[in-house]
């Protein structure tokens, strides 16, 4: 209301009126500096006797100490207040959401930068949904993307815009981002109308964008889309070369296209190679592999998200000669068309090959690998469709090692839970290299043991 003394006070203030009401005080002040000139009193010999006389009266009232102590208790309630004024100020700029509590902020800013390195190397949507339980222990993650996709949204943009897939690389970003964010679910978003939008997904179209501002820099683009969710850890291509898949099947037969693929049908996958032959991998990519402390391979498609990695020249080689741990996570079901009636050994056996150990080497596996994780169900009538098989001992005469646990999710059997398989990755890697682990959630840690069911470690 006009009439109240609050809407008074606040016209005092308005812009370009304050600057006046403070010349107006100044000049007031002047004027009676100068009076007191001509009274041939001294101003600031009147202040101080004027200073002097108020604390020796309120001496006279209060004795000294108790004076000190209420003087020492106000002045530490204002700089207490100051300080804490000044601490939200700083801290609100790196706030962007109000949503966004300032521990959380801190939790992730201090404790997660000094988390393990981890890079994951794979594909599709295993590797994203691994990337959304990692990020709750160490925000050190380097997610390496296969870019052999061809079908869907990426597959249009391959092919018309002349870029690479943009689909995996969206999907890491998005699962390393700010899951509260409006713009983490913009860059989800696919466009159900339109013509010529239909079927594509906001993010892709951002990253093919940027990427054409940037002379066709993809790794540019995913920096920038890095930026603007605010995601932790990085993602890179493997190669910055366009792979084209190519599967040969047991008959002879030839299928070309990773959308393709999995329309092999009964016939087992013989051997896949791509277009360029040996592309040249991301020196980026390289030198993550080299620095990492925890190397994961997987999950996700064998033949279409992780195996494509491996032909890219280079990259077997550094995971070999890295000394990280390492940690082929296997899918918890088979995928039609790609390895169906697959065994644990099988997966192995196919990455084994395609890594340049011929015939599946018994001395490859501890070079690629140092454990394969395996998910062993440990909720009696839990009905997982295709499972893989465990077989332990094809496993072993492979020269690796299997860590069992259960890490499928309950409302979707067939697929990991993120939670759960980040919990068990980071649980075996802290116990070997006997390091702190910080938790997002300490009542949802886990017991750091091994799964009742797992028999050998």
């Amino acid at each position: 209301m006009k009439n109240t003394w609050q809407y008074r006070l606040r016209s005092f203030i308005l812009p370009g009126l304050k600057r006046w009401i403070l010349f107006i005080f100044c000049g007031i002040a002047v004027i009676v500096f100068g009076v007191l000139l001509l009274l041939e009193e001294h101003p600031v010999r009147m202040m101080l006797d004027l200073t002097n006389e108020l604390l020796s009266d309120a001496t006279k009232v209060l004795p000294h100490k108790i004076s000190g102590i209420i003087a020492i208790s106000v002045g530490g309630f204002l700089t207490a207040a100051a300080v804490g004024k000044l601490a939200l100020s700083i801290l609100g700029a790196y706030v962007p959401d109000e949503r966004e509590s300032i521990p959380d902020v801190l939790y992730r800013k201090r404790l997660l930068d000094r988390g393990p390195r981890v890079v994951v190397i794979g594909g599709g949507t295993g590797l994203s949904t691994l990337l959304r339980g990692l990020k709750q222990f160490t925000s050190n993650i380097t997610a390496i993307v296969t870019v052999g996709d061809d079908g869907g949204s990426s597959g249009r943009l391959r092919e018309e815009q002349g870029v690479l897939p943009p689909g995996d690389i969206r999907n890491c970003i998005t699962a390393l981002a700010d899951e509260d964010k409006l713009v983490t679910e913009l860059f989800r978003y696919r466009f159900q109308h339109g013509n010529g939008l239909e079927g594509h997904s906001f993010g892709n179209l951002f990253l093919t964008a940027v990427c054409a501002i940037t002379n066709g820099d993809m790794l540019e683009a995913a920096r920038v889309a890095t930026r603007v969710l605010n995601s932790c850890g990085q993602v890179l291509p493997s190669t910055l070369s366009g792979m084209t898949l190519e599967a040969e099947l047991e008959n002879g037969q030839r299928i070309v296209g990773e959308c393709h693929i999995p329309e092999s049908g009964a016939q087992r996958i013989r051997r896949v190679r791509c277009q360029p032959v040996s592309p040249a991998a991301t020196p980026e990519a390289l030198e993550a592999i080299m620095n990492a402390e925890f190397l994961i391979l997987g999950p996700g498609s064998l033949y279409t998200s992780i195996i494509p990695n491996l032909l890219v020249k280079g990259v077997p080689e550094a995971i070999m000669q890295s000394r990280a741990k390492k940690v082929y996570v296997c899918n918890v079901r088979t995928q039609r068309g790609e390895t169906s009636n697959y065994s644990v050994s099988d997966h192995v056996r196919a990455l084994l090959e395609h890594a340049g150990f011929v015939g599946g080497s018994q001395i490859g596996a501890p070079r690629l690998v140092d454990r394969v994780l395996v998910h062993a169900d440990e909720h009696e009538g839990r009905n997982i469709p295709d499972p893989v098989r465990f077989d332990p001992e094809k496993l072993r005469a492979l020269g690796a090692r299997p860590m069992v646990r259960d890490v499928a999710s309950v409302q979707s059997p067939g697929h990991h839970d993120p939670e759960k398989l980040a919990e068990a990755l980071m649980l075996w890697y802290v116990r070997r290299k006997n390091r702190r682990v910080f938790w997002r959630n300490p009542q949802k840690k886990v017991a750091d043991e091994p799964s009742p069911i797992a028999a050998s470690l």
